[in-house]
């Protein structure tokens, strides 16, 4: 028979499939038939606001997963995701705008090409880590948006906007936060579903190798500098996706879209999450895209009650929760949420015997 792993008690596994599975117990094959239904019910109970949060966290849980395997697996900082967004969203838009590609062939062109970028500015990992690589991806965040902005101005727009068409799928036009809710949480569900079967792989157990230590890694005989490319390429073909689904959500790009913020925010996410967990990437996400949607709300009435400071509620107040929130979770609990979340369930699966 084999091993129980740690089941809830009564439950024990027969087969080595069943000791792998992701859905192993009826309650988890419960829960994820709940979670199937509520995503296609939400466009349909949720506000136009609601609605456009959901498309916004699935969109970040896209690039999350893949900067989950570049650093939080392997262990490789990278400071340069949301310019591997944007070259995934300048791509899709022209290659639809300008080659008349249909969407379901812009979506995995886009993500290769920002993989390909991604895997450009990951080779110095052969060579330096740690500091100096962030510095190296960092100069993603400069270089791109200015090649963007200076190179065929006339293609890229410029420094002006450029407007993306909607996704076109068989017939069918994803013109509404509803219509592109479904298509932007497919996506999500599936960039979840790959980084976890990615670590489950050789791939992924090579990645923790290098993350934990390269040398001793190296003197095993795995390959380093190969799969250091390799997961700067998924993680920038992840941002291409994510990209991609941003440019047709919004329907109109722009360089400032794709600031050094936005990656320092997803640094953010996965710290408040738990660094090198897929389930903490998809808490972190979810739980600071809130806090920003709350805090939003609570700075416009602050807004409203003080008037004379309503220009810092509007422009500081919001970054300043999310910031403080990241600083108590780096103090108070550097593994984030997802350890809270292993906690709760090795606790649940000991009842009542959990003394």
């Amino acid at each position: 028979m084999a091993m129980n792993h740690n089941r809830p008690c009564g439950t024990f596994d027969t087969s080595y499939e069943q000791t792998m599975s992701v859905v192993r117990t009826p309650l988890r094959w419960t829960i994820l038939i709940i979670f199937i239904v509520a995503i296609f019910v939400m466009p349909r109970v949720f506000s136009g606001r609601l609605l456009s949060l959901a498309n916004l966290i699935g969109i970040s849980i896209v690039a999350i997963q893949g900067l989950n395997l570049v650093t939080g697996y392997c262990g490789q900082m990278n400071l340069g995701q949301t310019a591997f967004m944007a070259v995934g969203a300048y791509s899709s838009a022209l290659f639809i705008s300008k080659l008349g590609f249909p969407w379901l062939l812009a979506l995995p062109c886009s993500a290769i090409t920002a993989g390909l970028v991604a895997l450009l500015f990951g080779l110095p990992s052969l060579r330096i880590k740690g500091f100096y690589l962030a510095m190296a991806t960092l100069a993603a965040q400069f270089i791109i948006p200015t090649l963007l902005v200076n190179i065929r101005p006339d293609i890229t727009g410029g420094t002006h906007s450029l407007i993306v068409r909607p996704p076109v799928i068989a017939g069918f036009k994803f013109n509404t936060q509803a219509e592109m809710f479904y298509l932007i949480m497919i996506c999500a569900v599936l960039a979840t579903y790959l980084t976890k079967n990615i670590v489950r792989t050789g791939v992924g157990r090579a990645f923790i190798a290098i993350r934990d230590n390269d040398l001793s890694a190296e003197v095993m005989g795995i390959n380093t500098f190969y799969y250091k490319s390799l997961a700067f390429f998924i993680c920038g073909l992840f941002a291409g996706v994510a990209g991609c689904l941003w440019a047709h959500w919004m329907r109109a790009i722009n360089p400032d879209n794709f600031t050094i913020m936005g990656s320092i925010w997803y640094l953010g996410m996965l710290i408040v999450g738990g660094i090198g967990s897929t389930a903490g990437a998809v808490f972190g996400v979810v739980f600071l895209r809130v806090i920003d949607f709350i805090a939003t709300d609570v700075s416009l009435s602050l807004g409203q009650q003080f008037p004379e400071h309503m220009a810092f509620f509007q422009s500081a107040f919001s970054v300043l929760v999310q910031g403080l929130v990241i600083v108590l979770f780096v103090v108070i609990e550097p593994r984030g949420l997802n350890e809270r979340w292993q906690l709760f369930k090795a606790s649940y699966r000991l009842h009542p015997f959990n003394y």
